[in-house]
């Protein structure tokens, strides 16, 4: 992957925002086809310095050429924007990441399969209590359990999330680690742990593949005759 690759991404975004069906693509009311200016190379090498990791590359490159965030998958690209002198990802969850944490590997593994059925196997269930404010205190208890496994610092060390799919489900970035590069779904709200985003061969999506895919799809819905 060179940076040929995304030669006329941001015109094709721009176009098929002006399409007659543009308005249709899912996601647009919330990205509104709006696209960042590039970063420049200065401001990325900041950027990596403030995060302490070099950026994978097919992003660096998206970041370079296309746009800093923006419209993109679902309800856009996270955009990265320096506030207040400090660099930081923006959006419905971006804080979820640990920007302190980026350089370290993203794990392997996720919770230990044992545990996380031993937590499940303990949720409180209503039909056990005969008072609804026993019951509502015995959830929040296991709630705080649950997302102590779940939600753990160290579960998304090395990544950052770059897209929100609604109802607090998310697509993460993978900066360090075996899994450099590649995009991760996130519905830990819905009880499921993260997990790879996969090709029909098992082959794990990466950026530049994850964007592209969807701006193929983008285009047939934008540009088609009403």
């Amino acid at each position: 992957m060179n940076d040929q690759w995304w030669v006329d991404v941001r015109q094709r975004v721009e176009a098929a925002g002006a399409g007659p069906a543009g308005s249709k693509v899912f996601g647009a009311l919330g990205h509104k086809w709006v696209m960042e200016d590039p970063l420049t190379q200065g401001e990325l090498a900041e950027l990596e310095a403030q995060i302490g990791v070099r950026l994978p590359e097919e992003y660096r490159a998206f970041l370079l050429h296309v746009g800093a965030g923006g419209a993109g998958p679902a309800y856009g690209l996270f955009p990265v924007r320096r506030v207040q002198g400090r660099w930081r990802w923006e959006g419905d969850g971006a804080d979820l990441a640990d920007l302190s944490r980026l350089a370290e590997p993203f794990p392997d593994q996720g919770p230990d399969p044992e545990l996380l059925n031993d937590v499940l196997a303990q949720r409180p269930e209503e039909e056990d209590f005969d008072d609804i404010e026993d019951f509502d205190d015995a959830i929040e208890a296991w709630d705080e359990r649950w997302e102590a496994v779940m939600f753990a610092p160290e579960r998304t060390a090395g990544a950052i999330v770059i897209s929100h799919l609604g109802c607090a489900q998310r697509e993460w970035l993978i900066i360090s680690g075996s899994h450099r590069g590649t995009i991760w779904s996130d519905c830990r709200v819905d009880d499921v742990d993260l997990a790879p985003l996969l090709d029909d061969d098992g082959t794990s999506v990466r950026f530049a593949r994850w964007y592209t895919d969807w701006l193929e799809k983008a285009e047939r819905t934008a540009l088609s005759i009403p």
